[in-house]
């Protein structure tokens, strides 16, 4: 998911990856999105006819996947009425709606909660605040990483979702850039093992050049979607902030799906050898 719009003010057109490609998914964030992936402070400016998809935040009444702090486990989040459940906007004007919390209660705890405070004025919708942060309910989901990514990497993953959490798009990206970079040096070291290997040719070529080349080290979503380099490195030098948070969920994602393949690989690998062992061990046995 991304969001696609005006910088400032969002007008919010959300994308998703599906295989290769960005597709359109709708034009407003659902309550979830706002809820878990937003930014603080994001605007989205709701055209006067769509006013009522605010109302789905407002009054959001059903559930969804998080990470639940209190359980340090995924859960299911239940929206919760500390006063009741009442739903009134029918007669309620939504320039005067103000500032509004919307809480949810973890289903297997129900005193686990989250809170998120957002503030509706004019025809824009923006979240204001939450408990616990942005960062802290996606940073959650990378820990499966930690023994992929070498050296520092890992920490440098979780700062670039904190950074994007509080509105710093640039900056996230640096980070993200530097992640990319780490697998193209990881895989360009094997290869220097190569006879065949020409290091002046790496050298001198470019990025997407150099992906090509390590192709066969390298996973192949990346092989096939090193256009991301690119992407990051104009997200530094040349797009605004605004417009790196929007591509920073994509980009995410796809740094994610890089490291999945990673895992399989490893987990594959793993197998591969238990299983050389084990019947080495009974072929050992059965020789006797």
């Amino acid at each position: 998911m991304a969001l696609a719009g005006k910088t400032g003010t969002h007008t919010i057109k959300l994308l998703s990856i599906k295989g290769n490609i960005l597709a359109e998914d709708r034009k407003y964030p659902t309550p979830e999105q706002f809820f878990i992936d937003f930014p603080l402070y994001e605007k989205v400016e709701y055209e006067d006819p769509d006013l009522d998809k605010g109302w789905e935040v407002k009054y959001y009444d059903g559930t969804f996947d998080s990470y639940c702090p209190g359980c340090n486990a995924h859960s299911i989040f239940r929206r919760y009425w500390p006063n009741g459940r009442h739903i009134s906007y029918g007669n309620e004007k939504w320039v005067n709606v103000g500032i509004f919390f919307v809480h949810v209660a973890c289903t297997r705890d129900t005193s686990h909660k989250l809170t998120f405070i957002f503030l509706a004025n004019g025809t824009t919708l923006q979240k204001i605040g939450q408990t616990p942060s942005v960062a802290t309910l996606n940073v959650y989901d990378i820990k499966k990483y930690s023994k992929t990514l070498s050296g520092n990497y890992y920490g440098e993953f979780t700062k670039a979702i904190g950074l994007a959490a509080h509105g710093v798009g640039i900056g996230s990206f640096v980070y993200l850039r530097r992640i990319f970079e780490s697998l193209i040096e990881e895989a360009h070291s094997q290869a220097q093992q190569l006879e065949s290997w020409d290091e002046g040719a790496f050298q001198s070529a470019k990025m997407n050049e150099r992906i090509k080349m390590l192709e066969e080290l390298l996973p192949k979503f990346l092989v096939e979607n090193r256009t991301m380099y690119a992407i990051l490195s104009k997200g530094i030098h040349e797009l605004g902030e605004s417009e790196c948070l929007d591509a920073f969920p994509i980009v995410k994602v796809g740094i994610e799906l890089v490291l999945d393949e990673k895992l399989e690989a490893k987990r594959k690998q793993q197998k591969l050898d238990d299983a050389k062992k084990a019947i080495s061990a009974l072929g050992s046995k059965v020789g006797r």
